[in-house]
């Protein structure tokens, strides 16, 4: 048995197949083809917008109220991590940065790493947390510069070192010796929002 050849097998093939339809005939095929995809699904797009607009409006409401006295709860207070917090009081010392000097922060985040500068010194550590009121620090890794604000920077890497929980009132944060916070404060951050 003889196997028919390239040129046998497109010799069956009818003459029309090889001519290509008129250009007029072939667009107005396209055309309407794209123009029934569009119209399918522009109908379709308007009535998922429609609907969700429907979805989104509020109604007004029907019987006016005397204005209640209720108060309202307290603002949010400041995020823990991914926040800059700069250090006001370490213990009972009021924080004032000398003439010079660098602010002491520290900046907690969400991965666990703590960074900051402790006036003279940068610092890492990490921070294992639960978010609602237990922090520890490990021992805390810094440069070793020394500067007039020293005794600040110790206090400050004290308190990390001792610290067991915190408490965010505001913008305002905690650190505590005790895991019970009705004690005094080892330290006190007040956040700062960078612009």
């Amino acid at each position: 048995m003889r196997r028919p050849t390239q040129a046998s097998r497109f010799a069956a093939l009818p003459a029309t197949f090889w001519q290509a339809p008129p250009y007029e005939e072939w667009l107005a095929r396209v055309i309407s083809g794209r123009l029934l995809f569009m119209l399918r699904y522009s109908a379709a797009f308007a009535t998922c917008v429609g609907l969700t607009c429907l979805g989104c409006q509020t109604t007004s409401p029907t019987a006016t109220s005397a204005p209640t006295t209720e108060a309202r709860p307290p603002a949010p207070g400041a995020s823990l991590f991914e926040t800059r917090w700069v250090l006001r009081q370490a213990g009972n010392q009021a924080i004032t940065v000398p003439e010079g000097g660098q602010e002491p922060y520290l900046l907690l985040r969400r991965t666990g790493a703590a960074e900051g500068q402790g006036s003279c010194n940068r610092f890492r550590s990490t921070a294992a947390t639960d978010s609602i009121s237990h922090l520890i620090f490990t021992p805390v890794l810094s440069t070793r510069m020394s500067c007039p604000a020293i005794a600040t920077e110790q206090a400050f890497t004290q308190a990390l070192a001792a610290a067991h929980s915190f408490r965010i009132s505001g913008d305002t944060l905690r650190l505590y010796a005790a895991t019970e916070p009705d004690t005094t404060p080892l330290a006190r951050f007040e956040a700062v929002y960078l612009r």
